[in-house]
């Protein structure tokens, strides 16, 4: 935490403010990583586990078995999956001697990094409903941690945070940012929402990173998917009813990209992706399937792992960076497909931002595949202006949510210009090599 106090430190120099100038205090975080630490020395027991980490696959199999997904995503809208927070815990309290103990005798909190955050702070152990909304352990018809699920994965409720409101002021932080209100914390795709103004039912957002995280805004009611799409909250602003979400989570899309240029060494950096793919017309047949931990939205398969499908002789450098780029652009089309089929109407637009956006091949190519036009508007950095606008709000600095769609400007746009029946034939392509990545691995792995 003294590293985070560091930066903060050197954000405020360069900005040339000081703790007086700003009127509050907003979080944006990774999501599912799991943190737990010492309720009276605040330090943390183990290192973090985060979202991608499959080290409780074995323990999700067999809570699936025993409980039923049904179970799980009837009260949560989440399926098992290491994905989530909850089994992270509960393979902490298993594995490390004397945890367990320690937990049920209230002297262990679990945080995500939001809570972290909260904790060294301002001394307040929260959370918001987007966050615990993917811990596999709260309710979202109570918008509270549910009683039968924690039994069933066995976590005492004592390390649980509260549950509160995305858009609130928690309290007032410490030095280096004495007297600010701490006033808002969202799962930065939560944030993203926000940060992309998607405040109507059907207004929907894309970000490409790391992986990438396709968030469809659907009103004031829960919508159950029966397509392999996660139901989650969008975002909860004060004492306003909460608004809920489809999502549709791709673990690896720029993460293929640095494994191209890691792993492989085939560029020597991720912008150089583009220029090489720009040196072909097509990816010559090739198609990759990036499932190195497993597919997450719409298949949930942690059997699944890597392919790359369609190799010949005649394929080169070109045709395989193509192929990296088209993985996102086909993983974003299967999400759209299960979106479409759950919300019951097709995507009219998407508005996209993250690091990715910057490769104008990947979104003329997502267009084509969606068959809709891509928006990317002239903030980037939508999870860090999500995470401003709640806190704006909770403190009255923005009046409503109408005041900052104004602020909303689009800098770039793509069309579709791809013949329909060779998308169709490339998206039939891809399904086939889906069904070559998938029960790759067998029970004794």
């Amino acid at each position: 935490m003294r590293n985070v106090l560091l930066v903060v430190r050197v954000a405020l120099d360069k900005a040339d403010l000081s703790p007086a100038d700003l009127c509050a205090l907003g979080i944006a975080n990774q999501r599912e990583t799991t943190v737990l630490w010492d309720r009276y020395t605040g330090a943390p027991v183990h290192n973090a586990i985060n979202w991608q980490d499959t080290r409780t696959d074995r323990l999700c199999r067999e809570l699936a078995l025993e409980f039923g997904q049904d179970l799980f995503r009837d009260k949560t809208g989440l399926p098992v999956s290491t994905y989530f927070s909850g089994p992270k815990i509960r393979w902490l309290l298993d594995e490390i001697p004397g945890l367990r103990e320690r937990a049920e005798a209230g002297e262990v909190l679990f945080g995500t990094i939001d809570s972290w955050l909260i904790w060294n702070l301002c001394d307040r152990h929260v959370t918001d409903v987007t966050n615990a909304s993917r811990t596999l352990l709260m309710n979202l018809h109570t918008l509270d941690w549910d009683s039968e699920l924690l039994d069933a994965i066995g976590i005492p409720a004592t390390m649980l945070p509260e549950i509160r409101a995305s858009s609130e002021a928690y309290g007032e932080a410490g030095a280096p940012l004495a007297g600010v209100a701490v006033a808002s914390a969202l799962g930065d795709q939560h944030a993203a929402l926000v940060g992309q103004t998607c405040f109507s039912p059907g207004d929907a957002k894309c970000t490409f990173g790391t992986g990438s995280f396709f968030v469809l805004n659907t009103g004031a009611r829960p919508v159950t998917s029966n397509s392999g799409l996660l139901t989650t909250l969008g975002y909860k602003l004060g004492d306003q009813a909460a608004v809920y979400a489809l999502e549709g989570s791709i673990a690896i899309t720029g993460a293929l990209v640095q494994w191209f240029r890691d792993n492989l060494g085939l560029i020597g950096s991720a912008p150089e992706i583009e220029t090489l793919a720009l040196t072909v017309e097509d990816n010559g047949g090739c198609y990759f399937v990036p499932a190195f931990a497993g597919l997450f939205a719409p298949h949930w398969r942690s059997d699944a792992r890597g392919v790359i499908a369609g190799l010949t002789g005649y394929i080169n450098r070109g045709h395989l960076a193509r192929a990296v780029l088209e993985a996102t652009a086909w993983q974003t089309r299967e999400v759209v497909e299960a979106m479409n089929a759950d919300y019951g109407s097709q995507l009219s637009e998407l508005r996209v931002d993250g690091g990715m956006t910057a490769n104008n091949l990947l979104m003329q190519t997502l267009a084509d595949v969606l068959d809709a036009p891509v928006m990317r508007p002239i903030v980037a950095e939508t999870v860090s202006l999500g995470a401003a606008y709640t806190a704006g709000l909770a403190v009255g600095f923005w009046p409503d949510t109408g005041s900052l769609e104004k602020n909303w400007h689009k800098a770039a746009e793509w069309l579709p210009s791809m013949d329909g029946p060779l998308r169709e034939r490339g998206y039939r392509k891809w399904k086939k090599a889906v069904a070559r990545a998938v029960d790759w691995l067998d029970d004794d792995e």
